[in-house]
């Protein structure tokens, strides 16, 4: 399965462009995964960017997951985000799906989430949907 993330393609673990840096599998606990280098993409909202580099390897981690279909840590993982804040550029409701990062030390999902639409754009928030952050490649 290949999805496009912020106008890269993003391949399952098995073949591609997601790949561990020790050359082994990669699992949701593994935060040394990479992305190879991919032409500067244009952001879809005027929201802060955030590179990839800048996101907290759990947050890699939940892309690749995103990427494989799962499975996922929550079961709330892949709904429907209905962006009741706002914050996010306007769509039709089901556009947007958001996606837990995980928090460590956290006995619950933590307030790190992905939300992705349907355009492939990735937003990424650690507050709890109170400020997001677009992730740009480039």
């Amino acid at each position: 399965m290949a999805i496009a993330l912020a106008g890269v393609l993003i391949l399952s673990l098995v073949g591609g462009l997601l790949a561990s840096t020790t050359g082994t599998s990669s699992t949701a606990t593994d935060s040394t995964s990479q992305v190879i280098d991919a032409p500067p993409v244009t952001q879809a909202s005027d929201l802060p960017p955030i590179a990839l580099g800048e996101l907290p390897g759990e947050a890699i981690d939940t892309l690749n997951l995103v990427a494989q279909g799962g499975p996922f840590p929550y079961d709330q993982d892949g709904s429907v985000f209905q962006n009741r804040e706002g914050l996010l550029p306007p769509e039709a409701e089901g556009y947007y799906r958001e996606y837990t990062v995980v928090t460590p030390d956290e006995d619950d999902r933590g307030a790190r989430r992905l939300v992705v639409g349907e355009g492939n754009e990735v937003y990424y928030t650690d507050d709890h949907y109170e400020s997001f952050r677009e992730l740009v490649l480039g």
